[in-house]
């Protein structure tokens, strides 16, 4: 766009184009030290032949944005540069009618305090207390300390019978507590005692930015540690500083877009998708299916040791009826092949496993997901086979929302919210969805009622109208 002719002398020569564009530049007022920059969008632009249509423009600068080494203000510089040379030098038809402001416009950042991430960059330190007067002795280590507190409290734990999801998530939080206090109150946990407790969310909320839910998992396993471990039942906490909090709606997926993931799922990753659709099971709970737990005369599924350490009744979908007795029968003839070769047993608790010594051979407790390779017990040594790991049904699944057009972070907990939504959408009553789903309180199923629901209580858009 900015030819070159040789002179006599041997130098180059400016062309008229490029004579007409620094002329235009001075005329701007643009400063001989800029002007070198504008000059080279323009030749970047001319290299790409951007100057061919629109599109071809458009193209140029979706490709310069994709640069992570241009601000924003040189990406606004850039098209200011093109824009000159384009409409007020060469003239181009389809220059005059192109958005070169609404193009600029988009490659603003925001401010480092605006609404959006304000928030994470403004930062606010929280006020902990002094530490003590008196120095009654040197700190225990922090590892000796961590791993004795953790000990003392699994002991507490499983004797309250809790959970094991319970149990990981306590001792993760009172191990953060336990490092908390001991380099910054200068304290053991339990010398700190609730003011401690108190600091330690303050600290959440203002200076690790976590939502007012999570502050109260860290508040129950904290309590929990000061109550069953330390040995303090009555005491208060101060009220703290509870992080920002808004209850999202669960995401779902239409039932169009459920039969597209399961269109990219092949093998018991398909199956195990479906029961979770067609049940509301957990990824967990339907990994840890055992051949028992099926009853196609009732056509139900019993869910044990779910989430709480409840167990309950679901629906077992017809429609899979033949797609279920097809792979058991596939499953029992594996388990025969093990049985005759001196394996074929599945890992069992042991304490039914003492109970009944057999068990772990006969095909009823075999998993419905089994594992396809034999795995020893960490602490026995047993070999038996496992069920699926859900890590690798959560991978399954991610590949197959990446082969769909469906434009959501989808997960396998999203069949669960897309299955109780069906249900209300066909007009289950809200405590039946209740008992299905586990819920202790019908408050959390309440959530879905808002998914069904048209915005605005049904109202259509202005675009809609006619």
């Amino acid at each position: 766009m900015f030819p070159q002719s040789p002179q006599t002398s041997g130098e180059p020569s400016v062309s008229p184009a490029r004579q007409r564009y620094l002329q235009r530049l001075d005329n701007l007022r643009i400063k001989p030290t800029l002007q070198v920059h504008y000059v080279h969008w323009a030749e970047d632009w001319t290299k790409a032949r951007g100057n061919r249509s629109a599109a071809a423009t458009a193209a140029f600068f979706d490709a310069l944005g994709r640069s992570t080494h241009l601000y924003d203000w040189q990406f606004r510089q850039a098209v200011r540069a093109v824009r000159i040379l384009a409409h007020e030098i060469l003239a181009i038809p389809w220059a005059a009618t192109f958005d070169w402001q609404g193009l600029s416009d988009q490659a603003r950042s925001l401010e480092p305090d605006h609404r959006t991430h304000g928030r994470e960059n403004i930062a606010v330190r929280a006020i902990l207390p002094p530490p003590p007067a008196g120095n009654s002795g040197p700190l225990p280590d922090t590892a000796v300390e961590i791993a004795r507190i953790t000990e003392a409290l699994r002991r507490a734990i499983r004797l309250g019978g809790l959970a094991y999801a319970t149990e990981e998530t306590y001792v993760h939080w009172n191990t953060r507590f336990t490092r908390f206090c001991l380099e910054y109150l200068k304290q053991t946990p339990c010398d700190a005692g609730p003011a401690g407790i108190t600091a330690y969310l303050n600290y959440l909320a203002l200076e690790r930015n976590v939502s007012a839910s999570t502050q109260k998992q860290a508040l129950n396993a904290m309590v929990f540690l000061t109550k069953k471990v330390f040995g303090v039942e009555d005491f208060t906490i101060e009220t703290p500083t509870y992080g920002h909090t808004h209850r999202r709606p669960p995401l779902v997926l239409s039932r169009r877009e459920v039969a597209a993931v399961f269109a990219n799922l092949e093998g018991p990753w398909k199956l195990a998708a479906q029961i979770m659709y067609g049940s509301g099971l957990r990824v967990i709970e339907c990994m840890r299916l055992r051949v028992k737990d099926l009853d196609f005369d009732q056509g139900t599924i019993t869910v044990h040791d779910g989430k709480g350490g409840k167990h309950r009744v679901v629906p077992l979908p017809m429609a899979l009826e033949d797609l279920l007795k097809t792979f058991l029968a596939a499953a029992r003839d594996q388990h025969r092949q093990d049985l005759a070769v001196g394996a074929g047993e599945v890992h069992m608790p042991e304490s039914l496993a003492r109970k009944y010594p057999n068990a772990p051979t006969e095909w009823c407790w075999q998993y419905l997901f089994s594992s396809a390779t034999l795995c020893p017990h960490p602490r026995t040594g047993r070999v038996a086979r496992h069920h699926l790991h859900e890590a690798s049904m959560q991978r399954q699944f991610r590949d197959a929302i990446r082969k769909t057009d469906i434009s959501k972070p989808a997960s396998c907990h999203t069949l669960r919210h897309s299955f109780a939504s069906s249900l209300l959408q066909h007009g289950t009553d809200i405590r039946t969805v209740q008992d299905l789903l586990g819920h202790s309180d019908v408050s959390t199923t309440m959530i879905y009622l808002h998914v069904i629901k048209r915005p605005g209580a049904g109202a259509p858009s202005p675009l809609d109208f006619d």
